[in-house]
């Protein structure tokens, strides 16, 4: 099995890329005897159904990129060089982690933690192939366009008090701190997201994470945002199934910001 799969839109290309690289959960067979039963059975901090959530951009003419294997396997959102995002005091996972987030211990044993070199495997196995692939399409739409919107799609439980003491905001919207898009995008973003009953942040308590932070060059016309939302927004209250009803309403609003956000790429491509 490929790490990601394509997905290819069903009518003419626009100038965006979805990602979606939490939302894996198989592990490769070799390394399965090494995690504890209950994580294999319900790796806890995958961005569930996000992939279904925004299943409907192929409509709009939008690819979309999505992981098949968890990020407990290896985490695509974090440097090759293992640095972490954040420096506030707040519970981090690795590149490939050793806990979740709330600190439970993934491996069943210390013996099982993944030596430097089973680091190094598994980046060449699984992590550089979804960032090659994400370049390439990025690249692709670059030439065909003269612009691209990198779009990473994620998102987490309602509250995590090791990352934040209070729940978290129904959407936040990161552009590390507006220099991964331009001002035009981040604001139509902000726009449609705002006019809405759903609560909004703007690069707290999340700014992007790797993906967003290393593609997203304004400059060179590859812009990159990334929405993190509240899993509670599309899944039941104990954030375990798929609510067909909330999802509906989220799918609703993010469908108009696809839309305006693709208009918006129009007209910066024409300056």
């Amino acid at each position: 099995m490929l790490p990601y799969d394509v997905i290819k839109p069903t009518c003419p290309a626009v100038p965006v890329v979805v990602s979606v690289p939490h939302c894996g959960q198989r592990f490769p067979k070799d390394i399965v005897p090494h995690y504890m039963p209950q994580v294999l059975q319900n790796p806890d901090d995958t961005d569930w159904f996000v992939d279904k959530l925004y299943d409907f951009v192929g409509d709009l003419g939008v690819s979309m990129i999505k992981a098949n294997y968890s990020r407990y396997v290896i985490d695509l959102n974090r440097s090759l060089h293992d640095q972490p995002l954040y420096d506030d005091g707040r519970v981090t996972t690795s590149l490939v982690p050793h806990c979740d987030f709330l600190g439970h211990q993934i491996y069943s044993h210390s013996s099982s933690i993944p030596s430097k070199k089973e680091v190094q495997r598994r980046l060449e196995a699984y992590y550089m192939p979804y960032h090659n692939q994400l370049k390439e399409l990025l690249e692709h739409h670059l030439n065909t366009f003269g612009i691209v919107l990198l779009f990473d799609a994620h998102s987490i439980k309602k509250s995590v008090p090791t990352i934040q003491k209070t729940p978290f905001p129904d959407l936040i919207l990161g552009d590390n701190d507006s220099q991964s898009a331009s001002h035009e995008l981040i604001q139509t973003a902000l726009q449609t997201l705002g006019h809405t009953p759903y609560q909004l942040s703007h690069n707290q308590p999340f700014k992007g994470g790797y993906i967003t932070r290393s593609f997203g060059n304004p400059k060179e016309n590859v812009h990159a945002l990334q929405l993190e939302m509240a899993k509670t927004n599309y899944m039941d209250e104990a954030q375990r199934h798929y609510d067909e009803s909330k999802a509906q309403d989220i799918r609703a609003i993010l469908q108009k910001m696809f839309v305006n956000l693709i208009e918006t790429l129009g007209k910066l491509s024409k300056k």
